[in-house]
C-alpha cells in the first residue's frame, strides 16, 4: 500500500489527511490519485467502503488554486446525507491548506446557502435540484469550474436527475477535468460518460471492506400482518450488537421505530423528512451503540459508514435489486461476518429471484420463528451475561446473599429465578402497522437504464417544493402506479 506522501502532495494536505486517521491509500486511492493529479479524466468503478471520496477528494484540494476567489470544483452527489459526507470530508482534507467548502441541497434554507455562496468557496459539493434552483438565480456561477466530480452516478440516474447532470455540465467550460464514481455502469451512465469526459481511464476496485461472501442470506416467506412480530422474534433470537432495518417509506420507517420501542427495543428512526441535526443525533447514538437497532429507508441510508452493524432485516423489498445489495453491505465489513434477512410476501417471490440473480448468490429460505424460540435466544443471551459475570469474578460482593438465599432453596431454583428475572420474555403487546403494497416485478431493460430492474425515476427538478427527498417521490410513484391500476380494473 503507498502513504500519502508518496504522491507528491502538498504538505499541508498530508498533514490534514494524516490528522483524520489515514495512513495508508486504499486501492482506489492509490489508482485514482496520481492519475487524477495529472488532470486526467477518470472512471472509477467502487462500492461504498472502498476510500473513493479519498480518491477524488484528494486531487480536488491538491489542485485548488486558494489565491484565486471563484468556484473551482464541483462535487455533485444524490442525496443530502451524502452530501453533507463528502463537504464533511473535504472540509477536513482542506483545513490547513485554506480551501473554502460550501455544500448546498434541497430541504436547508435558501437564504442561509447564498450567505454561505456569498463567502467566495473554491469548492460547492451539492445535490443537482438544489445546484439548478441556484444557477437559475444566479448565486452560483460555474464558468470558471476546473473539476468536476460525480459521485454516485448510478444512484443518480436511478433517481432521476440525469438530465439535470446533462444541464449542468453543458454549464461548465469544456476544458475541465471530470471524474465519475459509480458502483454498477448501465448504458446511460456509459453514454453520459462518452459525452462529457475526455478519453477517460477505467478503474474499477472491488470493495474489501464489504464481501458478500461475509454475508450470509436468508429470506422469510409470510405475510404482510406477520412481520412485525416475526422482526421482533428474529431480534430476540439472533441478539444482534447493532441492527439496520430497512423499510420502503417513511411512513414505514416511523411507524416501525415506534413499534420497537413500544416493544422495549432501543430502536430509532431515520429518513429524509428529519432535520439535518436529528438525523446527526440518531447516527451518533447507533454508533456509541445508545440504541441496537437503527430504521431506515434506502436514501437515508446510502453512503453511511458504520462500522459494527452484524445485522440487515430487509422489513421491505427494495424498489430495485442494486439497492438490495447496497442495504446487505452495510454488515459483513472489515472482513467480519453478518447476517441479511429479507422479507417477501407470496406475490413477492418473483422479486426474491431477481434479487438472487443481480447478487449472484441464492438466500437461504428461513421458517417464520416461534414464540419459543424467541424465549430460548432471550434465555441463552441471561445465560452468557451469567457467564461473563462469573469469569470477571464481578459478583463476588453478593456472595453472602447467596449463601442466605441457598439456605431457603436449592441451587437449582434460585438459578432458574435469576435467569428468568434476567431473561427479556418477547413482548406481546399488540402493534398496528399501515400495510406496504408489495412490489411487483418490472422487466429490466435491454439498454440497462436506471441500473437496474425498470425505469428511472422522473426527475425532480425543484428541490426547494420537494425538499430533495427521493424516498418519498418513489412510494409516491408506486402508490401512483397502483392506484391507476386499480381503477382500470
Amino acid at each position: 500500500m503507498a502513504t500519502f506522501y508518496e504522491f507528491g502532495l502538498n504538505q499541508e494536505v498530508v498533514r490534514a489527511v494524516t490528522k483524520m486517521g489515514f495512513d495508508e491509500a486504499t486501492p482506489i486511492q492509490s489508482a485514482t490519485i496520481p492519475t487524477a493529479l495529472e488532470g486526467k479524466d477518470v472512471i472509477g468503478q467502487a462500492q461504498t467502503g472502498t476510500g473513493k471520496t479519498g480518491a477524488f477528494g484528494i486531487p480536488l484540494i491538491e489542485r485548488i488554486d486558494t489565491e484565486k476567489d471563484h468556484v473551482q470544483g464541483l462535487v455533485l452527489a444524490p442525496t443530502r446525507e451524502l452530501a453533507n459526507q463528502v463537504a464533511e470530508a473535504v472540509t477536513k482534507m482542506g483545513k490547513y491548506k485554506g480551501v473554502r467548502t460550501v455544500v448546498v441541497y434541497g430541504g436547508q434554507d435558501m437564504r442561509r446557502q447564498i450567505r454561505d455562496l456569498k463567502k467566495k468557496p473554491h469548492l460547492i459539493v451539492a445535490t443537482p435540484g438544489r445546484l439548478m434552483d441556484h444557477m437559475r438565480r444566479k448565486t452560483i456561477r460555474l464558468d470558471q469550474v476546473e473539476m468536476v466530480v460525480l459521485d454516485e452516478a448510478d444512484e443518480m440516474l436511478n433517481m432521476g436527475f440525469i438530465e439535470d447532470i446533462e444541464t449542468i455540465l453543458k454549464e461548465i467550460p469544456k476544458q475541465r477535468q471530470t471524474l465519475l464514481f459509480s458502483a454498477t455502469m448501465p448504458k446511460r451512465i456509459e453514454k453520459l460518460a462518452q459525452t462529457f469526459m475526455d478519453e477517460p481511464k477505467l478503474i474499477a476496485v472491488k470493495s474489501k471492506e464489504v464481501t458478500m461472501e461475509n454475508i450470509e442470506q436468508q429470506y422469510i416467506e409470510l405475510h404482510e400482518r406477520e412481520k412485525f412480530d416475526t422482526l421482533c422474534r428474529l431480534i430476540d433470537i439472533d441478539t444482534p450488537e447493532l441492527a439496520i432495518v430497512f423499510g420502503r417509506t417513511k411512513r414505514r420507517v416511523d411507524e416501525l421505530s415506534e413499534a420497537l420501542i413500544k416493544r422495549g427495543y432501543r430502536a430509532e428512526g431515520i429518513h429524509g423528512d428529519l432535520n439535518q441535526a436529528k438525523r446527526d443525533s440518531v447516527l451518533r447514538k447507533f454508533k456509541n451503540g445508545l440504541i441496537d437497532v437503527l430504521v431506515a429507508t434506502d436514501v437515508a441510508a446510502r453512503g453511511l459508514d458504520i462500522s459494527g452493524v452484524t445485522h440487515v432485516y430487509n422489513f421491505d423489498l427494495p424498489q430495485d435489486p442494486e439497492s438490495y445489495v447496497h442495504r446487505i453491505g452495510r454488515t459483513g465489513r472489515a472482513g467480519k461476518s453478518g447476517v441479511a434477512v429479507t422479507f417477501a410476501t407470496p406475490r413477492e417471490r418473483d422479486h426474491v429471484k431477481t434479487i438472487e440473480q443481480v447478487s449472484k448468490k441464492k438466500m437461504i429460505k428461513r421458517a417464520v420463528p416461534t414464540y419459543e424460540e424467541a424465549i430460548k435466544g432471550q434465555q441463552k443471551l441471561a445465560i452468557d451475561q451469567l457467564r461473563d459475570l462469573i469469569n470477571d469474578g464481578e459478583a463476588d460482593a453478593y456472595r453472602q446473599a447467596a449463601k442466605e438465599l441457598l439456605q431457603e432453596t436449592d441451587a437449582t431454583t434460585a438459578l432458574a429465578s435469576a435467569l428468568k428475572l434476567l431473561t427479556k420474555e418477547p413482548d406481546t403487546t399488540t402493534v398496528k402497522l399501515t400495510d406496504e403494497a408489495p412490489l411487483r416485478v418490472k422487466k429490466r431493460r435491454a439498454e440497462g437504464g436506471g441500473g437496474g430492474a425498470g425505469k428511472p425515476y422522473r426527475k425532480r427538478r425543484d428541490d426547494r417544493r420537494r425538499g430533495n427527498k427521493p424516498d418519498e417521490r418513489r412510494a409516491f410513484r408506486f402508490n401512483s402506479k397502483k392506484k391507476a391500476q386499480s381503477k382500470r380494473a
